[in-house]
Parts: C-alpha cells; structure tokens; sequence
C-alpha cells in the first residue's frame, strides 16, 4: 500500500467532497430545456452595407412555462443585442436595449418586429446582402441557447432613434 503525503492526502480528501460542495450549489433541474421548448419561424434580417441592422421573426415557446432569450450573437456581427422601440419623454420612437430580456409566455408567441421588439445586429463584419442567409444564436436564462438561420432581407422602413445609454 503506498503511504501518500500531507499534502497528497489533502488534495484526494479535497475531490472527495468536491462533488457534494458543487451540489449543494447548483440549482434543481429544470423539466427542460427553454431551448427545447422555443421555434423560430419567419425569420429575417435586414440588409445593410455596414454599422447596424436588425432581425425579427416570431419565437414560439411549446412549453408550459414561460422563457426568457437573455442574449443573442451572430458570427455576422461583433455584437447582438435585445431591443425595444419605445417612445421618450417627447413622443419620438426610440430603440433601446431591453432589459431583463424578451419573455415568451408559456403556450405563446412572441414577435420580433420593425417598429417594436427586434436582434440589433452591431459592428456588422461584412455587409450582409439580400438573399443570403446568417445564422443567429439564441440563450436563454437557463443557459440552453438555439441555433436558427436567418434570410437577409431589403427592407426601407424602421428608422428609429438608437438610445444606447439606457439602463446604463
């Protein structure tokens, strides 16, 4: 039988109880996935030379609770971000991130759209031209993420303001 040493001892006592530590600190298992739960259908992106564009689309959660998509990214842009179009304290349409995220209620649908909630695709790599398609990734606040394509779009309408200083 080999004789470990102090500190040999310590690191074997240490992974023992590892797993009962990582236990005691995780959360109880969901029923599933948000990601399994949530399709996307009719989606779409603009088109845009360079700077910003935006996507929308409906997301359908088949779930029996509601889920909440907290980020998005795209290899297209070097950011994504949740948006919403909101008027400010003069009236005018602005779009801004949308804190806490967009919320699907269970059995329900929500849609992304020009003029109201949308995936601001920011810092564009490459101008994303009409007919092609981009891919978009989806995470939810669980941690589980989807995956969809998107066609790129001509589109001429949704010129709102961007306040980027919200909830800053």
């Amino acid at each position: 039988m080999a004789v470990l040493s102090p500190r040999a001892r310590r690191l074997v006592t240490a992974s023992a109880f590892l797993p009962l530590v990582l236990a005691g600190c995780s959360t109880p298992a969901a029923p599933g996935r948000s990601a399994d739960a949530v399709t996307v259908g009719d989606q779409w992106v603009k088109a845009a030379d360079s700077g910003m564009s935006a996507g929308f689309g409906e997301l359908r959660n088949t779930g029996a609770e509601a889920v909440t998509v907290v980020a998005a990214s795209s290899p297209a842009a070097g950011r994504l971000e949740l948006h919403e179009v909101v008027p400010d304290a003069e009236g005018a349409m602005i779009m801004r991130p949308k804190d806490g995220g967009f919320t699907i209620p269970a059995g329900g649908a929500l849609t992304l759209r020009p003029g109201g909630d949308h995936l601001m695709f920011m810092e564009l790599g490459a101008p994303l031209r009409t007919g092609s398609t981009t891919e978009v990734v989806l995470t939810f606040a669980d941690g589980s993420s989807t995956t969809f394509s998107a066609q790129v779009r001509d589109f001429a309408g949704a010129q709102e303001e961007y306040a980027p200083g919200h909830g800053a």
